[in-house]
């Protein structure tokens, strides 16, 4: 797959250090973003949002394109940064697409995601190329150069 202009980063919010260093490779390999964050709970995230997404900071402003959220973390899980991340002034947020990633298969889980505006897809770990492509089919359609 190729993209007519990469996403400017993504974010991957995960307690799973292993989960995380894995789907970063994914997403390297793949060649579809400038910048890959990690962090490792929601707490971090809305600190990151907060501090990360305004043209006074230190790096260049940006939000990121797209989130993939674990929804089991200790500290702030994904159900309450979604909480706090409606809250947040539209241009913390800045169109970031939200794709909750879990283990979890039940359907509960998925239609309380859904509920949440800025979640677009719910989707099962790991992480896959193929899950990559399809998403950004989904999301991003203006990205994707066609072969």
């Amino acid at each position: 797959m190729k993209l007519q202009s990469k996403l400017n980063k993504i974010l991957l919010i995960d307690d799973s250090s292993d989960d995380n260093y894995f789907h970063q490779l994914v997403l390297e390999e793949m060649e579809i973003t400038e910048q890959i964050d990690v962090l490792q709970d929601g707490e971090q995230a809305i600190e990151y949002f907060k501090g990360k997404c305004q043209s006074n900071s230190t790096n260049d402003g940006r939000c990121p394109d797209l989130i993939f959220l674990d929804i089991n973390m200790p500290k702030m899980n994904g159900w309450d940064f979604l909480e706090q991340y409606k809250n947040l002034p539209s241009h913390l947020q800045g169109g970031t697409v939200i794709v909750m990633l879990s283990t979890s298969a039940n359907p509960e889980d998925q239609r309380k995601a859904m509920e949440f505006l800025c979640v677009k897809k719910y989707v099962k770990k790991p992480i896959t190329e193929e899950l990559v492509e399809t998403i950004l089919r989904e999301l991003f359609p203006d990205r994707i150069i066609q072969e």
